[in-house]
């Protein structure tokens, strides 16, 4: 074993790998900092390869609720670059395998080794053995949608204004998982809304549709921004039925933040 590769993170060290991988590549039970890493590195790669992911499922799961890499994820899964499945049993070393190489990760302070091996039999073991734990591996059952189709549906759906404002506020933010370091993916659509004006049904309906979260999911979290007066709403008659909620800002300093910026100033007024 030799190291071969060295880098100042593992995204440096995936990508190298990536851009000398011919065909699939095996990512073996990665930490959970190296899972973001690989979708994050994957989906900048301009030639990607075919990327097997076998990883544990809690690990797995805690990464996939940043709808940041989730719905970065799916995009790749829906494109057939990345696949995920399921370690029964999970080893105490983080593998990467591909033709040619056998690489394990290492991390020693800021920086992270790819100690390689190229031995033929010892690169063929691996390919067969991950292989057939591979086949044997449950799916991962990946239910966020993918970033692609969130951005193209709620431009036609609710309007292009709306549309970049919610990617704004996503590429202000190194987390969107709700848990007090991001904001989450149905706050970030309701300010979006409200930053527009949009009406509370369309954007729960667009947020259904596309598999962001139930209708009764965007309005608990509606009730509980006007709670806290981040969102105020007023009543839009229609000819049939019940009035409409149009959504409005509920708080000077949302209506004065830049888009960029609304996701900081938001977040200051949730932990407040």
């Amino acid at each position: 074993m030799s190291a071969t590769l060295l880098q100042d993170d593992v995204g440096g060290v995936l990508s190298t790998v990536f851009e000398t991988a011919d065909d699939t590549v095996y990512v073996v039970n990665p930490a959970r900092a190296t899972i973001a890493e690989l979708v994050t590195t994957l989906d900048a790669e301009d030639d990607r390869p075919d990327v097997r992911l076998l990883a544990d499922e809690r690990a797995l799961k805690d990464v996939m609720d940043d709808f940041l890499v989730a719905s970065t994820a799916a995009d790749l899964v829906e494109g057939g670059v990345l696949q995920m499945r399921v370690l029964g049993d999970v080893p105490n070393h983080s593998l990467v395998v591909t033709d040619d190489s056998v690489y394990s990760l290492v991390s020693v302070g800021d920086a992270v080794g790819g100690l390689s091996s190229d031995d033929g039999d010892f690169v063929d073991d691996a390919k067969a053995y991950y292989g057939t734990t591979w086949e044997s591996a449950d799916a991962y059952s990946l239910r966020t949608p993918a970033i692609s189709r969130v951005r193209s549906t709620l431009a036609e759906d609710i309007g292009e204004e709306t549309a970049e404002d919610f990617d704004d506020v996503l590429g202000s933010l190194a987390t969107a998982r709700g848990d007090g370091d991001g904001l989450d993916e149905v706050t970030i659509s309701l300010l979006v809304a409200a930053k527009n004006g949009e009406l509370l049904y369309d954007i729960s309906k667009w947020g259904e549709d596309v598999g962001l979260a139930s209708k009764a999911t965007f309005s608990r979290t509606k009730t509980k921004l006007e709670d806290m007066g981040l969102i105020d709403t007023e009543k839009v008659p229609i000819d049939v039925g019940r009035p409409r909620l149009r959504l409005k800002l509920g708080d000077e300093r949302l209506e004065g933040a830049e888009t960029d910026e609304l996701a900081t100033v938001a977040q200051s007024l949730l932990a407040a």
